[in-house]
């Protein structure tokens, strides 16, 4: 897999084509498993994870899916290419950070990845563009059942699929979905909102999920525990609850374009034009900036670009895609500079 030609693509979780797509920018779900043979990563040696990853590999490899899989070694990426996994969401922070052998295989639409020797041995993740749980979790069961032919994991008749974390024992399952909320954030509504849902044990966390940031007023919610909760049971809980959050920043929008049209008009004009001429940038301005403007488009107030142009450019101005597109490494100041005029070419186009 050629990660410099991946950087001028778009991924399945960028298209803004799925449902609710104007708020929602992607469902995904995530199994975390373990091989019956093996101690959990926490007590495995060196050796012990070569023989995960050469027998896991195999095995990805051998898989009869829809599509062709790329596997990468991570262990042997350079650090720019790991991060430019982590900012398309393929691998996570754990794996890219990790030692020692690892492994990730993602399918060629970028919809699918298992990465080998995470936390886990093996972290299964599939991708939907817009609110569709459902497509996630035809697939994501389609292609474990593939893989437990082939292998065995560990499980327990009485507590499920045994995981490294605690709060993954069980169905082993993560249902998230990645919201963009900038009205709730404006109104200061959406603190009230996550409170909420820490009451129901949903967890809410930023755009690269946990302990990462909320940048550009986006936001991961998803289900803090799967213990003693079937994967039906998980996946209704937000599938009830997200339509609730969605109506509610539609109507937040609805009521800040009647109260004061002029001025959010202003606010959306004034960060494109500063993305349209800026001449340095850092990528938290970027991502600021891009949230006005993909709300203006949404609203209307920008009738000249497209939401799956802006989704691009949320990740195509990170600092390891910037680096990827412009063939150079890059010092902060450089990258600044570097990102004003990549901005500046792209919304030119337009």
């Amino acid at each position: 897999m050629d990660l410099n030609d991946l950087a001028r693509s778009s991924g399945e979780w960028l298209k803004g084509t799925g449902p609710e797509s104007d708020i929602v920018m992607s469902s995904r779900i995530r199994l975390a498993r373990n091989l019956s043979q093996f101690p959990f990563l926490s007590r495995a040696d060196d050796g012990v994870r070569a023989e995960i990853e050469r027998m896991m590999r195999r095995h990805l490899q051998e898989l009869e899916l829809k599509g062709h899989l790329n596997y990468v070694d991570v262990n042997a990426l350079e650090g720019l290419d790991r991060q430019f996994l982590v900012e398309r969401q393929l691998i996570s922070r754990e794996l890219a950070e990790s030692h020692g052998s690892r492994g990730v295989g993602i399918s060629a639409q970028e919809n699918l990845s298992l990465m080998v020797n995470e936390e886990d041995h093996l972290r299964i993740q599939v991708f939907q563009s817009g609110f569709n749980l459902e497509r996630c979790w035809e697939e994501i069961n389609r292609v474990d059942d593939l893989l437990e032919e082939r292998v065995s994991y560990a499980f327990s008749e009485q507590l499920g699929y045994l995981t490294a974390c605690p709060t993954n024992v069980g169905t082993g399952i993560r249902v998230s979905v990645l919201l963009h909320l900038p009205a709730l954030v404006a109104t200061r509504e959406a603190q009230k909102v996550f409170h909420a849902l820490q009451k129901i044990h949903l967890t809410v966390r930023g755009l690269y999920g946990e302990g990462s940031q909320a940048m550009g007023d986006f936001y991961q919610i998803s289900n803090q525990v799967t213990l003693g909760k079937s994967e039906a049971q998980l996946l209704k809980n937000l599938r009830d609850v997200i339509p609730n959050i969605l109506e509610y920043e539609r109507r937040v929008r609805n009521q800040l374009i009647k109260e004061n049209r002029p001025a959010i008009h202003d606010k959306v004009a004034r960060a494109y034009g500063t993305l349209r001429s800026a001449q340095a940038i850092s990528s938290e301005e970027t991502m600021q900036l891009l949230s006005h403007v993909r709300m203006g488009v949404n609203l209307g107030l920008i009738d000249d670009l497209d939401i799956p142009i802006v989704n691009e450019l949320f990740i195509q101005t990170q600092p390891a895609h910037l680096q990827k597109l412009r063939k150079s490494h890059l010092e902060s100041a450089e990258r600044n500079s570097a990102r004003a005029a990549y901005l500046r070419e792209r919304l030119a186009r337009n």
